[in-house]
């Protein structure tokens, strides 16, 4: 967990659906030393594009490089920075506690207060499922600091910008990339 909330940033991509498109994008992060924290890739409602978001930890610097080189990828539709403040942001987190009769009380009282859902239990297990924003899956597992964690699985960052159809989505992606490059003081030649 990184106490650098602040310098989170989360990159949506709209590509095309195509085969080996992540892996283009996954190989053009590695190349350059970018590290992803967090990778989500899902289906829009046209077939044809994928959406990709990824969370970095990284400064503007790096931030802008990366939207320039992904921007050049053949596959890339849009690429475009969401605002925090103005995006919904989910992640779904499933993490297996070592539980007994002794404290599957406890156990249970924390996942109701964080209304997390008990999917599975065991003589010796307890499996809960939680999703929410990142800082929600984080202060839930702040709470199991004292039990044994036997597993856990927790997707990347889905995000999606609030209200109705946005700007992004309605300009064509050239207009979108140079709104995003004025956005964070660049320019493009």
């Amino acid at each position: 967990m990184s106490n650098k909330i602040h310098d989170r940033k989360i990159i949506s991509l709209l590509v095309e659906n195509n085969s080996g498109v992540l892996a283009r994008v996954c190989s053009l992060f590695c190349r350059r030393g970018f590290n992803i924290d967090s990778l989500t890739v899902s289906t829009t409602n046209d077939p044809t594009i994928s959406r990709i978001t990824l969370t970095v930890h990284n400064d503007e610097q790096v931030l802008n490089q990366i939207i320039l080189q992904t921007a050049r990828l053949v596959e890339t539709k849009q690429v475009f920075v969401l605002d925090e403040s103005n995006s919904l942001l989910q992640e779904l987190l499933l993490l297996k506690v070592a539980a007994d009769v002794s404290n599957r009380v406890e156990l249970r009282e924390i996942g109701a207060i964080y209304k997390a859902k008990i999917i599975d239990l065991s003589p010796d297990s307890m499996v809960f499922e939680l999703t929410g924003k990142p800082s929600k899956i984080d202060a839930f597992l702040n709470m199991f600091e004292e039990y044994t964690i036997l597993e856990m699985c927790r997707t990347g960052v889905t995000a999606m910008e609030r209200g109705g159809m946005h700007q992004h989505m309605q300009k064509p992606a050239e207009t979108v990339s140079q709104a995003q490059m004025d956005l964070l003081g660049m320019v493009i030649r």
